[in-house]
């Protein structure tokens, strides 16, 4: 998918294709052909609706190819008396060869509700100027602009409601009790010829043009557009406020589960709402993220990766057969062999030998921890001149899936006290692709390093960020060329300043826009109490990765 340009030419763009468990992911889906994706939708609405409070709405956004058979699965699982619309939007310009068909310019977006007792907020839209061009009157008393309207009854034969009013005897609309008091309100027009009395309609007090089924207002996200993020599947967020406010009510909580460049999620925020934001591409959560950190005054959130029950499905799928000590050192030696390790055992901690190097390889559930390394080290120090599996150098990897915050900097420093060269690979996603593996197309990528220079000042703490490397195996090579200074790598970076061991809290973040390519690297931050804190730095890098590092402070 493409990415915005980062750096400092603005001839560098390159592409991000999707990852190998993204098509995983979508190649699942589509297996079959429609068969296995309208059970992959059905199995989706079915959980969702589980999910869904009592009073809340589901909107299903689809193009043409699938939304009549989606309808089917939408139906059986809400009930086809709780659809309440299909909303045609026209979303683009006609694409299709005209003379093969008609063009094709809309999606279709369809609306349930979960129960009949569903939020419901009527939306509109502006007058036409032929309707505002009706108002062209204006109240000498407040300057409102107002049309007369006639306040004569259709039906002749009322007798309650014909009497005289002003030297008009009439059937009017009104019984006279609130004839009289509209006059009194100001709400009645004389004209100026001694007609017929009639109603001020002011302009203010017309909410506009409610709004139908077709949506032909909102255009969609151009090349030119301010909000455009370059995400191949962008909606504008006019369309996802329109929803919002429909449907939901302030402090409410909005899922969007593909939530693709985040545009639900920034629509909500705005509005008020709570919202939940998932997707299964990286870069997509990366957008999201910078996207609600661009938003004035967002709320606090936070990423979470929950990537580990993926996994955990996909390993109990290989190798959940087996007894769990059979299971654990089935899926050990499978990482070793894509790996180009060789199995050992007799270790706790070590479980191959690669070029003299030994390897650890992390659990499918958990992060690499620094006490995880400190286990490594002091088993690799009793393995040392202990026979033939004894490691011949000094050199340690260790494969892990996730990795705790400051692991790769304080775990190496760790690990160089103890005089072992340990590097950290992170394993791909790619591992659990049946078709990367066979095709030999998996590999082990080592961690970025950050460096951060720290200068204390009383109760003032500076943050200055000295150098930052990303293995060059992982970057694209257009990439590489074009790439003068570390910094450019960084795409943004964000700091909490107290952290307690718990989840990344971003209390201060700058970032790289489109306008804006230089990124600032230093900060300082006052703190109201003397004592001890860990600051937390993340950096995310432009290919979406984080990299993170604990420094301890003292204030006095």
């Amino acid at each position: 998918m493409p990415d915005e340009p980062d750096g400092d030419d603005d001839s560098f763009t390159f592409t991000k294709q999707p990852s190998i468990i993204e098509y995983k992911a979508y190649r699942d889906i589509w297996g079959h052909g429609l068969e296995s994706y309208l059970q992959w939708f059905y199995e989706t609405v079915l959980f969702l609706h589980q999910l869904l409070h009592q009073n809340g709405s589901l909107y299903v956004h689809l193009d043409w190819h699938v939304a009549h058979y989606a309808k089917c699965v939408l139906d059986e699982v809400f009930g086809s008396d709780h659809f309440a619309n299909e909303i045609v939007w026209r979303r683009t310009t006609p694409k299709g060869l005209a003379f093969t068909r008609f063009a094709s310019n809309h999606d279709v977006i369809f609306y349930y509700h979960k129960t009949e007792n569903y939020v419901w907020n009527p939306q509109h839209v502006p007058h036409s100027s032929e309707y505002l061009d009706r108002y062209n009157l204006v109240d000498p008393t407040t300057g409102r602009r107002f049309q007369a309207t006639s306040l004569l009854n259709p039906n002749r034969d009322r007798p309650n409601l014909t009497y005289e009013f002003h030297g008009h005897t009439k059937v009017w609309r009104w019984k006279k009790e609130r004839m009289l008091r509209a006059e009194a309100e100001g709400r009645i027009y004389f004209p100026p010829n001694g007609g017929v009395p009639r109603e001020k309609r002011f302009l203010d007090e017309q909410e506009g043009v409610p709004v139908s089924s077709v949506w032909t207002d909102i255009a969609p996200v151009n090349a030119v557009a301010q909000e455009r993020l370059r995400f191949p599947t962008q909606k504008p967020e006019a369309l996802l406020e329109r929803i919002i406010r429909a449907s939901s009510e302030e402090n409410d909580l909005v899922l969007d589960c593909f939530c693709g460049s985040g545009t639900t999620a920034a629509a909500a925020e705005k509005l008020g709402r709570q919202w939940i934001a998932c997707d299964l591409g990286r870069f997509a959560i990366h957008t999201t993220r910078k996207r609600l950190l661009s938003i004035r005054s967002v709320r606090p959130f936070m990423v979470q990766n929950l990537g580990k029950y993926e996994r955990q499905q996909w390993a109990g799928a290989e190798f959940g057969d087996n007894r769990a000590a059979v299971r654990q050192r089935a899926y050990t030696e499978f990482i070793l062999k894509l790996a180009g390790a060789a199995p050992l055992h007799g270790y706790t901690w070590l479980h191959g030998l690669k070029a003299g190097r030994m390897v650890h390889v992390g659990a499918v559930d958990a992060p690499v921890s620094v006490g995880d390394v400190t286990q490594i080290a002091a088993e690799f120090r009793r393995a040392v001149g202990t026979g033939k599996d004894a490691p011949t150098t000094n050199g340690v990897d260790v494969l892990g899936w996730d990795f705790a915050f400051e692991l790769n900097e304080v775990a190496k420093q760790q690990a160089a006290a103890a005089k072992i060269q340990m590097r950290f690979l992170r394993i791909p996603r790619d591992v659990m692709d049946k078709r990367a593996v066979e095709q030999g197309d998996i590999h082990f990528f080592e961690l970025a390093a950050l460096s951060v220079e720290v200068e204390t000042n009383g109760r003032n703490v500076s943050l200055k960020l000295r150098d930052f490397l990303i293995p060059p195996d992982d970057v694209p090579e257009e990439a590489r060329r074009v790439v003068q200074h570390w910094s450019q790598w960084i795409d943004y970076w964000a700091v909490d300043w107290d952290n307690r061991g718990d989840t990344f809290h971003n209390e201060w973040q700058t970032y790289r826009t489109r306008k804006d390519k230089v990124l600032t690297l230093e900060i300082t931050h006052t703190y109201p109490n003397p004592g001890e804190y860990a600051v937390v730095v993340k950096v995310i890098d432009i290919l979406g990765n984080d990299t993170t590092k604990t420094v301890k402070v003292r204030v006095a």
